[in-house]
């Protein structure tokens, strides 16, 4: 059975609609960026990669193609293709026994797939964000 919070997280990615992160993060979330070098701590700031994510990653290509979940932790593993680059990698998410993510990390490959990410994810955070590198 799905946990409730990869339930709601699908639900954000089916949707491309943001807006359930409010409820879904967790105040202390610490996020990990494929591209930014220092993880990025809080729902405000983690709000605005994952939104901006669900954005990027959104089309009608994207599909998670293999889950492992344990009590508190999954990974999902995910494909897409964007500008004609084949996108594969995983979400890491980890919750509380509130049903929030407490830790969201993302790893991709291959390294045209990083490159890309890194630019696409610049554009729709211009102006939105200033991570630290």
């Amino acid at each position: 059975m799905t946990p409730i919070v990869i339930e709601k997280w699908h639900n954000i990615v089916r949707t491309r609609d943001a807006s359930g992160l409010g409820e879904l993060l967790a105040d202390d979330v610490v996020f990990h960026s494929p591209v930014v070098h220092t993880p990025q701590v809080g729902k405000a700031i983690t709000s605005v990669y994952l939104a901006a994510a669900v954005q990027v990653f959104g089309n009608e290509g994207f599909r998670y193609v293999r889950e492992i979940v344990g009590e508190s932790d999954a990974v999902l593993e995910f494909e897409t293709e964007i500008d004609g680059i084949v996108i594969n990698g995983v979400d890491m998410i980890t919750w509380n026994e509130n049903g929030q993510i407490t830790e969201f990390k993302v790893m991709i490959r291959p390294l045209k797939a990083v490159n890309l990410i890194h630019q696409k994810m610049g554009e729709m955070l211009a102006g939105k964000t200033r991570p630290a590198q």
